[in-house]
């Protein structure tokens, strides 16, 4: 039998003009909620969709149009206010099927995941959980993992080092939730998961820190978007991992594991985790990347490409109405309707204009509005007030043109302060001094980092560590000019480790140790690339972290 998108040209138009009659009976149906047989109409067309769906085995395409139906099942005739979002999301979820099917007619090819934004908002609406983002994926979880040697620590120690552990990873959550330098939150993230793994290798309940660990890296490699369903799910590994560190028994959710593994297939990265984990669970590359998935929805869910040509059309026709009135009103023709008219134009342009996602477009014209409705036969405009006008009209011109092309970003007008011209060029060098100071305490601390690698691969060879405390010490003098104290007396702690217990000490740290220091260094890293020193309001969690390392170490922290 012939099936999937191979087959649906045989039931194309019956099924195209079913589907536009439940559309149809749905938009009555909302427009006159008390007449039922236009519901029920709906949900009799839609069940010959679904049928047909099955029939051709276009399987996302039927969970769609199968949402879709019980979700019309569950709306009562007379529905009022309290369902408008659920019949909001059943019209759109009726038209992304309908782009869907057209784009699997065109290319012949099946992309089920396109459609789980429509399925999750439906269930959304009627107060259901949402489908994971892995609910097409398959996998195989029963994998074994490569052994390899866990930390040498007794039961109490691996408790403690966990739980601070899981604070790093914590503060990097919380950072990534709030987009506040989310390549930097999930790199701290990713290390506390490593560290972690490093902690429980070979037990049952390590292998949710492996796996994580390798999605994290997947997540930044592969430059994923920082959805909502994945905050969640991070979110989520967060609190397993409080069980698991009070659980020496536990073992994550099966669940959980496949949205992890799902975001390392989709990445494809090349990491050295990832990689690792690839070839143990025989992970391939997906026939889509993340970004390609969100720019397909966007399209789908969208209008079409016809109808932007024709509202982009509409807009500039009414735009040239404008610019006609304007040229009547420079050469001295005002007239008290042309300018009633022209200032409800305006306001139906600016409304228009953002509607559509144009909203600074909208903001400009509205912007005038004021000034257009001063304007009369009496008091003409003055030439600096035509031509600021004039420039928010060709201004919109070029945000419309964006309409027929589908691309819709606005730039974000700067909002200047009034200060004088010494007082702008002072706050300038100052600002550029800030971040001068604060790329070279970056690289001062990269500096460490790699050093210390180099100092634990040689198996303790000093000579690595040579410029090491110097240059923290300078870090610490360009925190203080900061005036960034705290940040500064931690950086100084760890130099002082150095100095003595590495450099002058005849034995080597352990490698718990040392890794601990370099956790207090990823973390005062952590604090420079999330831009804390150039903001006031910045959490002091981060140096806590980083304090806790400090405090690990044996070092003492007096200002």
């Amino acid at each position: 039998m012939v099936s999937g998108a191979t087959s649906l040209n045989l039931v194309r138009d019956e099924l195209f003009t079913t589907m536009e009659e439940a559309e149809s009976s749905l938009e009555q149906f909302i427009a006159d909620r008390h007449n039922g047989s236009l519901l029920q109409q709906a949900v009799e067309n839609l069940q010959q969709v679904r049928g047909t769906l099955n029939l051709i085995e276009l399987a996302g395409a039927e969970l769609l149009a199968q949402e879709v139906l019980d979700q019309a099942t569950d709306i009562p005739a007379g529905a009022g206010e309290e369902r408008d979002a659920q019949l909001s999301a059943l019209s759109n979820a009726l038209h992304v099927l309908r782009r869907y099917l057209e784009n699997v007619e065109a290319n012949r090819q099946e992309l089920p995941e396109l459609l789980l934004p429509a399925i999750n908002d439906l269930r959304q609406a009627g107060g259901q959980q949402g489908l994971p983002e892995s609910f097409f994926f398959s996998v195989r979880l029963d994998h074994e993992r490569p052994r390899s040697a866990p930390a040498a620590l007794d039961a109490a120690a691996k408790t403690a080092e966990g739980r601070r552990l899981r604070h790093m990873y914590q503060v990097g959550l919380l950072g990534f939730i709030r987009e506040q330098n989310a390549q930097a939150s999930l790199k701290l993230m990713g290390r506390a998961l490593s560290r972690l793994d490093n902690l429980f290798a070979n037990e049952p309940r390590g292998r949710l820190c492996w796996i994580g660990a390798a999605a994290l890296e997947a997540q930044v490699d592969g430059q994923l978007l920082p959805r909502r369903s994945r905050k969640q799910l991070f979110s989520r590994l967060d609190r397993e991992l409080k069980q698991m560190l009070g659980n020496g028994q536990y073992e994550a959710p099966r669940s959980l594991l496949k949205e992890l593994l799902y975001l390392v297939a989709l990445a494809d990265s090349r990491g050295p985790q990832a990689l690792a984990l690839s070839e143990v669970f025989a992970l391939t590359p997906m026939p889509f990347t993340d970004h390609m998935l969100e720019a397909e929805y966007q399209r789908l869910a969208g209008p079409g490409q016809a109808v932007m040509r024709s509202l982009s059309a509409a807009i500039r026709e009414e735009l040239t109405s404008v610019k006609d009135m304007l040229d009547l009103i420079e050469r001295g023709t005002v007239q008290a309707d042309s300018l009633s008219n022209l200032h409800a134009l305006l306001g139906k342009l600016s409304k228009t204009l953002g509607m559509v996602g144009l909203s600074s477009a909208g903001n400009a014209l509205a912007a005038q509005l004021q000034t257009v409705a001063s304007w009369s036969e009496e008091q003409a405009p003055d030439s600096a007030q035509l031509n600021s006008l004039a420039d928010a009209v060709l201004y919109v011109e070029g945000m419309v043109a964006s309409l027929e092309s589908g691309e819709r970003r606005e730039p974000r007008p700067a909002q200047a302060q009034p200060v004088s011209d010494a007082e702008s060029f002072a706050l300038h060098q100052l600002n550029e001094a800030r971040i001068v100071v604060v790329d070279e305490a970056q690289a001062g601390l990269a500096l460490a980092k790699r050093a210390i690698t180099a100092y634990l691969e040689s198996g303790g060879e000093r000579m690595h560590l040579s410029n090491v405390p110097f240059s923290l010490q300078a870090v610490r003098g360009g925190l203080w000019f900061l005036e960034q104290e705290r940040a500064a007396l931690l950086v100084g702690a760890c130099a002082d480790y150095i100095q003595k217990q590495m450099f002058e000490a005849p034995q080597m740290p352990s490698e718990q140790m040392l890794e601990t220091l370099a956790d207090a260094l990823s973390s005062l890293e952590y604090y420079l690339e999330a831009g804390a020193v150039m903001r006031p309001e910045t959490k002091p969690s981060v140096l806590d972290l980083a304090a806790e390392s400090v405090r690990a170490l044996g070092m003492p922290l007096v200002a």
